[in-house]
């Protein structure tokens, strides 16, 4: 199987390749000609379709609204120039610390 990491930084180069593209030719760059406000509204949209998703309790409908979460959480990322790595890196400093200590050490 496929190393799920590759997976990510290639639909990333895809989505940062979109950037220079023709609004009417992808659905991507359209997203990105909107501009932030149309990205960021997306995303709120899909982390709303995630959570009615969950109550349903369907697990392939919790799937599919989570990967377009995902997919649109990956467009905002690249608006800002910003790759799946940099998340993975956040994670990964994160393994090892309780909730309640990481989040203490953002309000200090």
């Amino acid at each position: 199987m496929e190393n799920n990491h590759e997976i990510l930084e290639r639909l990333s180069a895809i989505l940062e390749s979109r950037k220079g593209a023709d609004p009417d030719s992808s659905y991507v760059a359209s997203l990105y000609g909107k501009g932030l406000d149309a990205i960021a509204r997306k995303v709120g949209e899909e982390a709303l379709e995630t959570i009615l998703a969950a109550k349903d309790g369907d697990r392939l409908h919790i799937v599919r609204e989570t990967a377009d979460l995902w997919f649109h959480s990956l467009i905002l990322l690249a608006h800002f120039g910003l790759a799946p790595r940099d998340v993975l890196a956040e994670l990964a400093r994160r393994e090892g610390i309780s909730g309640v200590e990481e989040k203490a050490a953002r309000n200090r």
